[in-house]
């Protein structure tokens, strides 16, 4: 036998306010009896450590319990069978948050995760195992002021590098690179635009590669953490490139 929750929406992406609707697909050979079908929805606020910030903040974090942001549960079927071959049952949930609270998006970091998710529990019998299935969905929530784009241009040079080996700096190659950022607030499903131009080079160019970084700061009055962790690395060019374009 196997369940499966089917959401409305391919991508799982919601907003608050929205209608989750979906059903659940149990397929089973010959006929399942069960003493009833819930479906949870949660949705919660979590501190985790990394191994860098154990005895940082240690202390606050023992005292800080998970945040409910949402916590709802309905019963989709009473006790009863299911027949042999495919059974769909349909539900639905607003997406409101509990009392004196609100709804943030999806996230997944090294000290805080913000996750929603919908379980199915098909309680069986005494000498049966119940049967769970959970999913997670994605919550969007959008900016209530407009964006304005700020633009921010950028210069890198070799002097400005700071992850090299002592007495190796002399061995890097000058270079003067300048470009722009069209904005330093940007959505999150939007592209992230600019340019890069390289104005000096005393050594040809093997490739230029992007790296986008996320750095993640938590702290409390014991003191702070933060945490890089790499998003994505995109090549944007292969071999030497013309210089001042």
């Amino acid at each position: 036998m196997s369940v499966e929750i089917r959401l409305d929406r391919v991508d799982r992406v919601y907003r608050p306010g929205d209608v989750l609707s979906g059903v659940i697909v149990v397929t089973s050979k010959g006929t399942m009896s069960h003493n009833g079908i819930s479906l949870h929805l949660d949705g919660e606020v979590t501190l985790q450590l990394s191994a860098k910030s154990v005895g940082v903040f240690e202390a606050f974090y023992n005292s800080l319990k998970p945040i409910k942001l949402m916590d709802y549960k309905i019963e989709v079927s009473k006790s009863g069978k299911l027949p042999d071959g495919v059974s769909e049952l349909p539900f639905e949930f607003k997406l409101d948050p509990l009392p004196d609270q609100s709804l943030f998006e999806t996230y997944h970091g090294v000290f805080v995760t913000i996750g929603y998710t919908i379980t199915c529990d098909i309680t069986r019998g005494v000498f049966s195992k119940n049967i769970e299935k959970k999913m997670e969905f994605i919550m969007e929530v959008p900016s209530k002021l407009p964006i304005v784009p700020t633009p921010v241009p950028f210069k890198v040079t070799h002097e400005q590098l700071d992850n090299i080996r002592a007495g190796a700096s002399t061995k890097i190659p000058k270079f003067l690179i300048t470009g722009n950022l069209r904005s330093a607030v940007c959505e999150i499903n939007k592209p992230f635009v600019g340019d890069i131009v390289v104005e000096e080079s005393s050594a040809p160019i093997r490739s230029i590669e992007l790296q986008l970084v996320r750095v993640e700061t938590c702290g409390c009055a014991d003191g702070y953490a933060k945490e890089p962790t790499e998003i994505q690395n995109i090549q944007i060019c292969d071999g030497d490139v013309c210089r001042g374009l």
